[in-house]
C-alpha cells in the first residue's frame, strides 16, 4: 500500500529497524512511526495507549452494528451515532 499524503509524519524505511531504540524513542502517542519495504507502507509502530484506544473504539464499533442489528429486528432504530454513545457512557 502506498503511503498517501497525511497527517503521519514519521515515515521511515524498515532499514531503520537496525537502530530500533531510537526509532522506539520517536514512538509518542501523537506520532507513530511508519515502516516502509521497496516504497509502500509495511507496519506502524504506535503508542500502547493508542492501540488501546483503537480497540475501545473498534469494540464500540462491533457493538453498536450488533445492537443495531437487535433494534432493527423490533423495528426500533437508533442512529449509529446515538449507539455508539450510549455503549461508550454504559
Amino acid at each position: 500500500m502506498k503511503i498517501p499524503n497525511s497527517r503521519i509524519k514519521n515515515i521511515k524505511p524498515i532499514s531503520e529497524l537496525r537502530s530500533y531504540n531510537k526509532l522506539l524513542d520517536e514512538v509518542t502517542p501523537e506520532n507513530p512511526v511508519i515502516l516502509t519495504k521497496n516504497g509502500y507502507g509495511k507496519y506502524a509502530i504506535i503508542d500502547i495507549a493508542e492501540y488501546e484506544k483503537y480497540e475501545r473504539t473498534q469494540m464500540a464499533d462491533e457493538l453498536a452494528q450488533i445492537q443495531f442489528v437487535n433494534d432493527a429486528r423490533k423495528g426500533d432504530l437508533h442512529s449509529l451515532e446515538d449507539v455508539k454513545r450510549e455503549i461508550i457512557n454504559r
